[in-house]
């Protein structure tokens, strides 16, 4: 079977620019644009499961410390969970004094109303109205013509003016998005952008957001820069107006096409952190900071701890960041090849600390965004990480996470070189609990425990042995895993926990496996727990990984012993 003949299937959904002299392939990006995350609107509605209030709330948290200072919260009039999350973050005071929270709203009168009702005791807020002004939308989806779509966005626009002036406590920000602008004939999409503005009455002290998005990718990215330049040159109120862009991946361009937009004229560009969005994502904005970052340009956002990054998104989506992102993918800076692990051994030896970066095969030091270099210059570590993960698997139902397989083949490896021999699956188990199982007892030692409830919290009281000594502890949390931290009292935060069955039936045993990292340090380490209880192989997985801490002087014994005391 081969692909259908495209010719008579598809055809050019954009219209072409004339721009003969375009000028931004001559252009450099020299400066960060305004970021707009939508991780918590555009990324929340394209998982399985979208957020529940504590999801969002620590999203929303992980968001302002990263940087930005424009974030899009939500649809309060499609969601009562967004309604009830925008209230929450209004009426607790969680938006700090420089953040605009963002609500996405369609251009429908009773919709908007109940926007307003949503923000209502904001400081300042961005109010985002959309549709769509594409002949596809006008002939298919809206049944308009062009001056019918155009009316759409004039209404709404009028609507957004006169609930914001019952507000005028609030500081507003109106953006308006002509939804598939990429798609959509320039003339008309600026005969519609540029009513706005004038309802709006867009000018430098009180500037208008016009959102250009490719909401459907569909042309290169030298044709959407071409679009935006356009529009740069040709919008009414220039100077009163902040042209964003909005790029979605369905040509897996949306990075590019961002790019190139920015130096075409692109003030503001929105995204997620990792690129979540709808059908195939939208663009990648940890992507085009870090890009800007290894060209000298500084970003204005905080990646220095990607891996907590990463921990966040992944338990507040439910979607694994993929292993060969461009920066936080957990194999990105480790080389499989020989020669590659060569050139880089190789490099090391002439990379002075305060040179510029310039490295085979390294774009971007490490260290810059919390890693080290321990899964990049081991040379040949990577040679049996596969096997020893598919004998875990196959033989023990353990599957290790990426950057704990990396760690232990290391561990593995040696002890294949040291003795020349194969390493069987029995010996790969061995060695493991040795390394992560048994330090339970190194430091800190558990000698029992009992949990209880109270008002929906749970309660942890043990006896801890710590180098001789024992100590009664007492914590609580929402669970036992905070419960614990909590009891012992260190400046400690879970990174990743996963919990799985040991063989099965009678003889089952429950494994956990935890990562913790200290606090302020960006060092971490894994620490695993296996008991016929899961609650007894947690306790014993963060003791195993709190003793691993203490042994590499992550943790002082100072710090040991004035928490137990």
């Amino acid at each position: 079977m081969m692909l259908a003949d495209p010719s008579k299937k598809y055809r050019r959904m954009y219209q072409r620019v004339d721009l003969p002299d375009r000028q931004w392939p001559n252009k450099e990006i020299t400066q960060a644009p305004i970021w707009m995350s939508t991780d918590l609107r555009d990324g929340n509605q394209a998982i399985f499961e979208p957020m529940d209030m504590e999801q969002k709330f620590k999203m929303f948290q992980m968001l302002v410390k990263i940087g930005f200072k424009h974030i899009e919260i939500g649809f309060p009039s499609a969601s009562q969970i967004d309604f009830d999350f925008t209230r929450k973050l209004i009426e607790e005071g969680h938006i700090p004094d420089d953040v605009y929270i963002e609500v996405l709203v369609q251009a429908r009168d009773h919709l908007i109303q109940r926007t307003f009702e949503s923000l209502q005791g904001a400081k300042r807020a961005i109010v985002h109205i959309y549709n769509s002004n594409s002949p596809t939308f006008r002939q298919k989806v809206l049944n308009v013509d062009v001056a019918g779509a155009k009316q759409l966005a004039i209404n709404a626009a009028e609507k957004v003016k006169e609930y914001a002036a019952k507000q005028p406590e609030t500081e507003w920000v109106f953006q308006y998005s002509p939804e598939c602008f990429s798609a959509t004939e320039l003339e008309v999409a600026k005969d519609v952008c540029d009513a706005v503005t004038e309802i709006w009455d867009a000018r430098p002290e009180q500037k208008v957001i016009l959102n250009l998005p490719a909401t459907v990718e569909v042309s290169t990215p030298n044709v959407y820069a071409d679009q935006i330049e356009w529009m740069h040159r040709n919008i009414q109120r220039r100077d009163g107006v902040i042209i964003s862009v909005h790029c979605h991946n369905d040509r897996g361009c949306g990075i590019a096409a961002s790019e190139l937009a920015i130096m075409a004229g692109a003030d503001r560009v929105e995204g997620c952190v990792f690129g979540n969005g709808e059908r195939t994502g939208n663009v990648d904005v940890a992507a085009i900071a870090l890009n800007m970052y290894t060209q000298g340009v500084a970003p204005n956002l905080d990646f220095s701890n990607i891996n907590e990054v990463i921990a966040t998104v992944e338990e507040c989506t439910g979607l694994p960041v993929h292993p060969r992102h461009p920066y936080a993918g957990d194999l990105v800076f480790t080389a499989f090849s020989g020669s590659h692990q060569d050139a880089i051994k190789k490099g090391f030896e002439y990379q002075k600390n305060e040179e510029i970066w310039d490295m085979p095969y390294l774009p971007i030091d490490p260290k810059d965004l919390g890693r080290d270099y321990d899964a990049v210059i081991r040379v040949n570590s990577q040679s049996g990480k596969g096997g020893i993960a598919y004998l875990l698997e196959a033989n023990y139902n353990v599957v290790l996470p990426r950057r704990l397989q990396i760690e232990f083949s290391q561990v593995v490896q040696q002890v294949a070189d040291d003795e020349g021999v194969e390493v069987s699956a029995q010996q790969i188990w061995g060695l493991f609990k040795d390394k992560y199982v048994s330090t339970k007892d190194a430091h800190y030692s558990a000698k029992n425990y009992r949990l209880s409830d109270d008002n929906g919290n749970q309660v942890i009281e043990l006896d801890i042995e710590l180098d001789g000594e024992i100590q009664h502890l007492r914590g609580e949390g929402n669970g036992p895993i905070s419960a614990m931290l909590n009891a012992l009292q260190l400046p400690i935060d879970v990174l990743n926990y996963e919990e799985r069955s040991i063989s099965s039936g009678a003889h089952a045993k429950a494994l956990a496996l935890i990562e913790i990292q200290v606090k302020g340090t960006g060092k971490s380490a894994f620490g695993a727990g296996v008991h016929d209880n899961i609650v007894t192989a947690s306790i014993e997985a963060i003791l195993a990984c709190t003793n691993r801490l203490i042994e590499q002087g992550v943790l002082s014994t100072e710090q040991v012993i004035a928490a137990a005391v």
